[in-house]
C-alpha cells in the first residue's frame, strides 16, 4: 500500500504442524489450550473488507475457531469513516486462557481511492502483525519471520496537510438511474447527489444535495366493462443538508444544522428547518467505536410552504422547535447494543411533537448461542402536512402521499444456536 513507509509481513513456513489431524473432532476443554502449538483465533468483526476466506487463507499460522470460548485470541473490529472518505478500522486483540491480560490495539486507515483488494491486503497485514506478538510465544513461534520492504521515495506519504492542494475539503457527485418492467408495468427511478465536506480534529463541515424521483405506470384491464386504464404514480424529493460542528473537547460538540427539502409525499413545496445544537457524549468521543452515550438538544425553526392547504387550514407556516435525543452504542466481546430515544416538539403548540424509540441487541448467550432483537416504536402528533383535501384509494394504494397515523412500530426477534466441529480453517468456494 502506498500509504506506509514501511511494509512488515508475517510469513509462517509449510513447515507448522499439520492440523488435519484434529480439525475433525471436538477437544474436551481441559485439553491444552494450543492445538498441535498453533494459537487459535476468534474473529468478530462485521464491518467492510472482512473477507473471512481470505483471511484463512493469507494467515495460515493461526487456527480458527468458531466460537471465542475455544480461543487463545479474541479479534473484535470496528470501523468509522475517515473525512476523506476513507475507513479507520480499529482491531481490538484480547488475549484468553493462557493469554488472559494480553490485550493491544492496532489501527488500519484506508485510502479513499483504494480498491477492494488493497484494502483487504492491507487489513490482512494488520491482522497479520498483531497476531504475530500471539503466535510468538507458542511453540510455531520458532516458524516465523518478518519482513521489510522498503518504498521507493515517490510512494512515500505526504508529510502533512501543507502537502495537501485541497486543504481537506473532499468532493462526491453520483448519478444513477434504473428502469424495470414487464407487460403491463414499468418503473422508472432516477437520483443525483452532490456532498462537498472538510472534518478536522476540531471543525467539521458536511453540505450535501440529493435529488430523487420515480415513475410508476399499472395497465388494470377491466374485463366486464371492457376498460383499459393506466394508473401513473410519480414521486420527487430534494433535499439540502448543511452541518458545521465543532469540537469542544473530549466530550463536548456544538453545531448549528440546516435543511431545505422538497418532497411531494409529505405535502412539502418547501420546507426550510434549522439551529444550533449542543451535544455532550458520557465516554470520550475517541472510544465512539467501542461505546457511547451521547445526550444532544436542538432549538430551532421550521417553515412550511406546502403544496395543497392542510387539516390545520395553512398553505404555510413558520414554527419554533426542539428536539432532544439519546443515542447509545457498545460493541464488546458478548455483542452489541445500540438503542435511541427522539423526543420533538412545536413550541407553538407543545400537543403537536412526537417520541421514537428504537434500538437493537446482539448477545452471545453462552457456548454457540447468540440472541438478538430489535424493532421500532413511534408516537406521531406532529404531521402539521396533511392534507385537507384528503387521498384518493389511487393515492393511497400507490403511497403517493402520507397518511395520518398516530404511531407505527416494527419488532424483530430471533436466535441462532452453532454446534458440531470448532474448527474454521478450511475454505472451498467450489459451487
Amino acid at each position: 500500500m502506498k500509504r506506509h513507509n514501511v511494509i512488515l509481513s508475517v510469513a509462517a513456513a509449510a513447515c507448522v504442524a499439520p492440523l488435519t489431524a484434529v480439525v475433525g473432532q471436538e477437544t474436551p476443554d481441559s485439553v491444552p489450550t494450543q492445538t498441535n502449538g498453533t494459537l487459535t483465533v476468534f474473529l468478530d468483526c462485521h464491518t467492510r473488507g472482512c473477507d473471512f476466506d481470505h483471511f484463512r487463507r493469507e494467515i495460515t499460522f493461526v487456527s480458527w475457531v468458531r466460537d471465542r470460548q475455544d480461543a487463545d485470541v479474541h479479534i473484535l473490529v470496528t470501523a468509522q469513516r475517515t473525512g476523506a472518505g476513507g475507513t479507520e478500522l480499529t482491531i481490538n486483540l484480547m488475549g484468553l486462557r493462557d493469554f488472559e491480560g494480553q490485550e493491544s490495539t492496532l489501527q488500519y486507515i484506508s485510502s479513499p481511492d483504494d480498491t477492494r483488494d488493497e484494502f483487504r491486503d492491507g487489513f490482512t497485514r494488520m491482522l497479520q502483525l498483531g497476531l504475530a506478538s500471539y503466535a510468538a510465544n507458542t511453540p510455531a513461534g520458532g516458524q516465523l519471520s518478518v519482513v521489510y520492504a522498503p518504498l521507493d521515495d515517490m510512494d512515500l506519504p505526504s508529510s502533512g496537510p501543507s502537502d495537501d492542494p485541497w486543504n481537506f475539503w473532499v468532493f462526491r457527485v453520483g448519478l444513477r438511474g434504473s428502469v424495470e418492467g414487464e407487460s403491463q408495468e414499468r418503473f422508472l427511478s432516477g437520483n443525483a447527489s452532490f456532498s462537498a465536506s472538510r472534518v478536522t480534529e476540531s471543525l467539521k463541515l458536511i453540505f450535501s444535495a440529493r435529488a430523487n424521483g420515480d415513475r410508476s405506470e399499472f395497465d388494470v384491464v377491466d374485463t366486464v366493462e371492457g376498460l383499459d386504464t393506466t394508473f401513473v404514480s410519480t414521486r420527487t424529493s430534494y433535499n439540502f443538508d448543511a452541518e458545521s460542528i465543532w469540537s469542544l473537547g473530549p466530550n463536548w460538540s456544538a453545531g448549528v444544522m440546516a435543511e431545505v427539502d422538497r418532497i411531494s409525499t409529505l405535502n412539502w413545496d418547501l420546507a426550510v428547518r434549522g439551529g444550533p445544537a449542543l451535544e455532550y457524549n458520557i465516554f470520550p468521543y475517541a472510544e465512539s467505536t467501542r461505546r457511547s452515550l451521547t445526550f444532544t438538544y436542538t432549538l430551532g425553526v421550521a417553515f412550511f410552504d406546502y403544496e395543497e392547504e392542510t387539516i390545520f387550514d395553512q398553505l404555510s407556516e413558520l414554527r419554533p422547535a426542539h428536539n432532544f435525543e439519546i443515542d447509545v452504542g457498545v460493541q464488546q466481546p458478548w455483542g452489541s447494543v445500540h438503542g435511541s430515544v427522539e423526543a420533538f416538539q412545536y413550541l407553538h403548540d407543545l400537543g403537536r411533537h412526537s417520541l421514537t424509540l428504537d434500538g437493537g441487541i446482539n448477545v452471545r448467550v453462552f457456548r454457540g448461542l447468540e440472541f438478538n432483537t430489535g424493532g421500532e416504536i413511534a408516537r406521531i402528533k406532529d404531521q402539521l402536512y396533511l392534507s385537507k383535501a384528503g387521498l384518493t384509494p389511487e393515492e393511497i394504494l400507490l403511497r403517493q402521499r402520507s397518511r395520518g397515523t398516530d404511531f407505527r412500530f416494527h419488532l424483530s426477534v430471533g436466535f441462532s444456536y452453532r454446534f458440531g466441529s470448532k474448527f474454521n480453517n478450511v475454505v472451498n468456494p467450489r459451487m
